[in-house]
């Protein structure tokens, strides 16, 4: 530990001089505007043009491989999304948490690390482009999506307890990279599940260093200079560098510890807020909720007919929630449990939280307010600033909102880099080994302090590519393995429903007696 403390101090100083070439913008830009026009085509064409093809039917390839996978989970399952939900709760409460068990957090700190990285920038910025392009109606199939993707995420997290690996000092290593390699070649294929677990690994890593980092210290840093625009560039980026190395040291223990604070505050904070204006206006909320659901049967043409809508509303849950892309059952298989359907069930809190309530907070906002239509805010619907639309919605009525939605824009990037590091590191530890880990988080911190300074366009684009390709092999993986995990669902219920499952405090008692 106190090797690595020197390690980051070191990286630190090291950082310094970088900000001489910092303060020179035009110089930082010119030289990735160099690597982006390198990116620009490979983005466009390869990584995009696959994930997006629709062959002429105008639902992108992504999009229908979640939404599918969505949909068979929860028959397969038999709507665990329903039927797990009150035991979600019990779960997450603490009722059934045991200190003695093998893992590295409890469930609510798990819960809260795979939360922060999903309630984020998506929440406020996507949200609102969502409903300008796909209108009010988009949110109606956003929220259906979500309730689908409570379903996808059982399963992954499950699968990522189920396989974890437990090392001799009892920290553990689990995620999709696990199951696929020992799951599938459990059930005789080896070799795919060893590809499927380096391509997901590869992707997650891609994923860590673009969306897990720069795009979060890029944003955050845009919202915070329109509150504080004297902050330069370059100190902002060395603050946040330090802030997160501070954390991430102290691995997933830390993580979560850290994630368990901050994601109730800012959770609060942005839920508040968006009551406080749903109270001002709740004459309005009967309407509001009439356009959501007849203009998600009956949308304008400009939205792109009633395939467009969902294909937004869809989209919008994906990215928001990450159900399907297996990212949160690297968080949830550090959990101190030996029960693997117990924290798949308390995973499918987090699309509830995500995008049934957080999601909709703020949509229920911008159609209350008619900042999806409103004339006065064409530019920046025209322009995609999710975030500076959001923050004007909410303005029209309070007008200290855009200082709080500050604030809530750097708790939610902050959340996620701290969570999308250990992500990284994991599927990092798996291609290349625990002692090369200090290179790893080197490199990832550098990719915060550069997203601060820059804007890197298409390097971000291809990160985002590379996550929402990590759906692939892990959907592939959890559906060949999905029958081993409707099996041990039903036996867990069975012994839950018949009183054979004891709570940790029943437990202590009978011990006692």
């Amino acid at each position: 530990m106190r090797k690595q403390a020197w390690l980051y101090l070191l990286l630190f100083l090291l950082s310094i001089p970088t900000t001489v070439l910092a303060q020179d913008e035009q110089a930082s830009n010119s030289f990735f505007q160099g690597i982006n026009q390198g990116f620009t085509w490979f983005v466009n064409k390869i990584v995009f043009g696959i994930l997006f093809f629709d062959a002429g039917t105008g639902i992108p390839l992504i999009v229908a491989w979640l939404i599918i996978a969505a949909i068979f989970f929860t028959i397969r399952m038999k709507l665990i999304n329903i039927r797990g939900f009150k035991h979600a709760i019990d779960v997450v409460r603490g009722k059934y948490d045991d200190p003695e068990e093998e893992g590295e957090v409890t469930h609510f700190q798990a819960l809260a690390t795979a939360l922060s990285a999903t309630v984020g920038l998506g929440n406020i910025a996507g949200v609102a482009i969502a409903v300008s392009v796909g209108g009010p109606g988009a949110v109606f199939w956003m929220t259906i999506a979500g309730l689908l993707g409570m379903s996808s995420k059982f399963v992954e997290c499950t699968l990522g307890q189920k396989y974890r690996l437990v090392k001799p000092d009892g920290t553990i290593s689990g995620g999709p990279m696990r199951y696929l390699s020992r799951g599938l070649g459990e059930i005789g294929f080896v070799t795919l599940g060893k590809i499927f677990a380096i391509a997901f690994s590869l992707f997650a890593i891609g994923g860590a260093f673009g969306g897990g980092s720069m795009f979060q210290s890029n944003q955050s840093y845009e919202a915070v200079a329109g509150v504080l625009p004297f902050i330069p560039a370059w100190v902002y980026g060395l603050i946040v560098v330090a802030l997160v190395a501070l954390v991430i040291i102290g691995g997933i223990k830390r993580i979560g510890m850290v994630a368990g604070a901050i994601v109730p505050v800012m959770c609060i904070i942005y839920v508040i807020a968006s009551l406080l204006i749903l109270l001002l206006n709740f004459s309005e909320i009967p309407t509001a909720f009439g356009i959501i659901i007849s203009r998600a049967f009956n949308p304008r043409a400009i939205e792109g007919g009633i395939i467009g809508v969902i294909v937004q509303g869809v989209r919008r849950s994906a990215f928001s929630n990450e159900a399907g892309l297996g990212s949160a059952a690297i968080a949830h298989s550090a959990a101190r449990t030996e029960e693997p359907i117990r924290e798949g069930i308390v995973a499918l809190l987090e699309p509830f939280i995500d995008t049934v309530i957080v999601c909709n907070m703020t949509a229920l906002v911008i159609v209350i307010t008619g900042a999806y239509n409103n004339p006065e805010f064409a530019p920046l619907r025209d322009s995609g600033a999710g975030a500076a639309l959001t923050s004007a919605a909410y303005g029209t009525v309070l007008a200290w909102f855009p200082a709080i939605l500050a604030l809530a824009v750097f708790l939610f990037a902050f959340s996620t880099m701290i969570s999308w590091s250990y992500y990284g590191e994991r599927c990092w530890e798996y291609l290349f080994g625990e002692n090369s880990l200090i290179i790893y988080k080197i490199f990832f911190l550098l990719a915060i302090f550069i997203g601060a300074i820059v804007k890197p366009g298409p390097v971000i684009d291809f990160s985002d590519g590379m996550l929402l390709a990590m759906a692939f092999p892990n959907l592939f993986g959890a559906y060949f393995l999905s029958n081993q995990v409707a099996r041990d669902l039903e036996n867990y219920l069975q012994r839950l429903h018949s009183g054979e499952m004891l709570t940790y405090a029943e437990e202590q008692a009978r011990k006692v007696s």
